[in-house]
């Protein structure tokens, strides 16, 4: 294990960007719930046991129309749970890195919970690709993505069920959802995601074959669309450095640091001090 933390770090040094892919394995050491399994989801969220919802169930554009509060019990608790947590120090470790290189530091995450922004990472350097449970759309006729700031919603800590009033928008007053990809989602509102992917575009058009580090946390099989991007992109301009403690495989080339994100952040920033 030294000696492929020493090789992720040699890497860094020579790198002259940094890509970084993130699932939900990266919020874990912060304290957020990964929702692995039916099992992991029922004891974050004990009433929807004895509903019979797990995860994919719930997390479905339906429940906006048929049972409102159901939803936004669901993602109000959510909201409020990543609004009060502390990125862990791995975050700051990433943008440590990617600052001290000539194109910096480019996020891709399937994570919807904004940790990378609390953690500094600026909004034109992050693709979320199923959005973000910070902003919210209209389910009216208004188009607009926008700030979920002035929201808040207050969830019956034993129902998990919302409590009125909904969020609803301030210009036409219809009800509004997280601007969230979901399950059998045909009406998500992907123009924020759209415009976050052209900047990514174009930073990679800046960075040279062979010059990338691509460091992925916390990113599973499951829903492979970090994996299969980081493996892409590594394959034709740099590294990469799969972070995973289950699922820690890696293509030919790639270092492959089965531990938990922090633990193997913090590895890779001693082998960097050692010089």
């Amino acid at each position: 294990m030294r000696q492929e933390l020493r090789r992720a770090a040699d890497v860094l040094r020579s790198a002259q960007a940094l890509l970084i892919g993130a699932g939900a394995g990266m919020g874990v050491d912060s304290g957020l719930p990964d929702f692995r399994g039916t099992e992991g989801f029922w004891r974050a969220y004990p009433a929807y046991e004895k509903l019979g919802l797990d995860f994919s169930s719930l997390a479905n554009p339906q429940w906006f129309e048929r049972d409102p509060e159901l939803a936004w019990g669901f993602y109000g608790h959510r909201l409020g749970l990543y609004r009060a947590t502390t990125p862990h120090p791995g975050f700051s470790l990433l943008r440590s890195w990617g600052s001290r290189m000539p194109h910096g530091a480019f996020v891709f995450t399937s994570n919807v919970d904004g940790q990378f922004q609390k953690a500094g990472v600026p909004e034109e350097r992050l693709f979320e690709i199923h959005g973000s449970i910070h902003f919210v759309q209209c389910l009216g006729s208004c188009t607009e993505v926008v700030s979920a700031d002035a929201y808040s919603v207050d969830v019956d800590p034993e129902t998990f069920r919302a409590r009125s009033p909904l969020p609803v928008c301030s210009r036409c007053g219809s009800l509004v959802r997280p601007n969230i990809l979901m399950f059998n989602d045909w009406d998500w509102n992907d123009s924020r995601s759209q415009a976050q992917e052209r900047r990514l575009t174009q930073w990679l058009d800046t960075v040279a074959p062979g010059t990338l580090a691509v460091v992925e946390c916390g990113a599973g099989t499951a829903i492979p669309s970090v994996r299969r991007f980081c493996e892409r992109v590594a394959a034709s301009r740099g590294t990469l450095i799969r972070i995973n403690v289950r699922e820690p495989q890696v293509p030919s080339g790639g270092i492959s640091l089965p531990l938990r994100a922090l633990e193997a952040l913090q590895g890779i920033e001693e082998e960097l001090a050692r010089g």
